[in-house]
């Protein structure tokens, strides 16, 4: 781990894109300014971390439905196409 000091309105930069800057110490509290393209996403880590938890249950929910949908294609594979009933076989107006 990189470990800087940096005073009150002093800069560190991430890369060419990110910048932070702290704007305020009062106490042990810091306030900090990230600036960074609206591509780089930015969280507290308890956010982040909540984030990718969900991301984790939301993935394994879809684990279920997806060995579903693989063993119905695997039990139709070797079935005809169904034709379309719909549409008039000797239709004059092509």
């Amino acid at each position: 781990m990189l470990v800087l000091s940096r005073g009150c309105e002093e800069t560190i930069m991430i890369g060419d894109d990110v910048e932070v800057t702290v704007l305020d110490i009062r106490g042990d509290k810091v306030r900090l300014g990230i600036r960074a393209p609206s591509k780089v996403p930015v969280h507290r880590k308890e956010v982040y971390l909540a984030i990718r938890e969900e991301n984790a249950r939301a993935a394994e929910a879809g684990e279920p439905a997806l060995s579903e949908a693989v063993k119905l294609y695997k039990e139709n594979a070797h079935r005809p196409p169904v034709q379309d009933t719909t549409a008039p076989e000797n239709d004059e107006r092509r």
